[in-house]
């Protein structure tokens, strides 16, 4: 991977992790205060839907921090090692964590009407678009466990050469 696109990433990364942490520290203190206001019939979906927007901002920053160390790896030639596959799984489950996050605002909107009866299933629609990501990095560890496996075996052979040599 060239510099520039390492810096790009890093940059694509900076901005978001800052964009996440400004909904942390003043969207989500906002969005409690304009809750305040609520119907008495829906008042009680304030806390649970703050808490499940927190924890989602979480599994975002978390996948950030896992990424941006894997690019870290990835510029010094070490991430076709055992090491990488720790950020892989902690990514796999902050994204399987998301997946269950956005399925339970659904159950938590499904009941009464707080919300209509589509949203409830388009949310629900998201949180199996979440849980298809996890699965797509699923399958990215599964080629990184390969080229692991590659690289090991090609590192035994370069050293049975040398040998011979």
């Amino acid at each position: 991977m060239g510099k520039l696109t390492v810096l790009a990433l890093r940059a694509v990364l900076v901005m978001l992790l800052a964009g996440s942490v400004f909904v942390q520290t003043v969207m989500v203190p906002l969005l409690a205060i304009d809750m305040n206001g609520l119907d008495a019939d829906v008042a009680h979906l304030r806390t649970p839907v703050l808490v499940i927007l927190v924890l989602g901002v979480v599994t975002v920053q978390v996948v950030l921090a896992c990424v941006w160390r894997l690019v870290t790896m990835v510029r010094r030639g070490t991430v076709f090692s055992h090491a990488a596959f720790r950020y892989v799984h902690v990514v796999i489950g902050a994204v399987v964590a998301a997946a269950l996050l956005v399925f339970s605002l659904g159950v938590v909107l499904a009941p009464g009407e707080a919300v209509a009866p589509g949203i409830v299933l388009l949310i629900g629609g998201l949180g199996l678009a979440v849980l298809g990501v996890a699965l797509v990095v699923l399958v990215l560890r599964m080629l990184l466990a390969q080229a692991v496996a590659r690289d090991v075996e090609a590192t035994e052979m370069r050293a049975e050469l040398d040998e011979v040599i």
